[in-house]
């Protein structure tokens, strides 16, 4: 399952990380027991259309969610789904499907997981994967296993401070890269600088900067700034020998990455971080659902919690 502010997602995961059948549904904006049943509702469609195109019999259950959330418990918080607050996911999760072991991490770190195990990252021990989307979140592989840090949110590059006089952020903070290039932060500030459009959302706006709208195109590169000079940071902190990034503004392509990269190279000037390469996830729409497969299927390297 892939669980976040947009998107309710689950699917049937096999060992080569082919997805058999996946279902999603909106997140919805109601209380916890309204996102649960939404949630419920996915988990029952792909059981029973998994089963019909023969699909393997699970052996388990992985979840990514957004965070944060207390770990390895399952209890989550996620600062984007507002009625989740101490949600015993876990648990409700193993009422549901008892007889299978459930894992849940954070999204980012399974994206992180399976872009390692599956995707972009296939050959090398050092990563760093970034998620964004309604929020920004990362997780992080070193010598082929996931770092979990002491509550399971390591990694959450979306928190690092970027501009310190910049926009408040849902954590509490200011500057935090999530405020400034997520999808959301990105669309508020193209609006708040004259973009206008039919549909306010990132879709429209990426499209629009491709047909050239002057402020759509500055919205998608004020994002790709914030985030090379994130990822600077961390290259330097973690010597890292992979970006690989994922979600739904990352759909803008080299609008972003150009930009991100430029940021990247203008502040990464050690030896070791210069030149550290910058990937489009390989797992596309359904890169976070391999990612909370490996929780299971390759739990050796990236579930450490028994």
């Amino acid at each position: 399952m892939d669980i976040g502010g947009t998107k309710l997602a689950a699917g049937v995961v096999d060992e080569a990380g082919r997805v058999w059948h996946a279902e999603r549904l909106p997140t919805p904006s109601g209380d916890a027991e309204a996102v649960w049943a939404s949630l419920a509702r996915v988990i029952e469609r792909v059981r029973v259309a998994a089963a019909a195109v023969g699909a393997p019999v699970p052996r388990g259950v992985g979840v990514g969610c957004g965070g944060p959330m207390r770990w390895p418990d399952g209890v989550v918080s996620p600062l984007n789904i507002g009625g989740w607050r101490a949600f015993p996911l876990r648990e409700r999760l193993t009422e549901l499907l008892p007889g299978e072991p459930v894992r849940v991490h954070n999204d980012a770190i399974a994206f992180a997981a399976g872009e390692h195990w599956r995707g972009a990252g296939r050959g090398r021990h050092n990563l760093l994967g970034i998620v964004v989307s309604t929020g920004v979140g990362g997780g992080l592989v070193v010598r082929d296993r996931i770092v979990d840090g002491t509550t399971g949110n390591a990694g959450h590059i979306g928190h690092v401070v970027v501009d310190p006089a910049g926009p408040s952020c849902a954590c509490g903070g200011r500057g935090c890269l999530e405020a400034i290039a997520s999808g959301p932060a990105t669309v508020a500030w193209a609006r708040s600088n004259g973009w206008r459009a039919g549909q306010s959302d990132g879709l429209s706006l990426v499209a629009d900067a491709r047909a050239g709208h002057p402020v759509a195109l500055a919205a998608l590169a004020r994002a790709g700034e914030a985030l090379g000079v994130a990822i600077a940071s961390a290259a330097a902190l973690c010597d890292l020998q992979l970006i690989v990034i994922g979600g739904g503004l990352a759909a803008a392509g080299e609008l972003l990455f150009g930009p991100l990269r430029k940021a990247l190279a203008r502040h990464a000037r050690l030896s070791f971080t210069a030149g550290v390469p910058v990937m489009a996830a390989a797992g596309g729409e359904h890169a976070g659902l391999v990612g909370a497969a490996a929780l299971v299927l390759a739990g050796d390297r990236y579930w450490s919690a028994g």
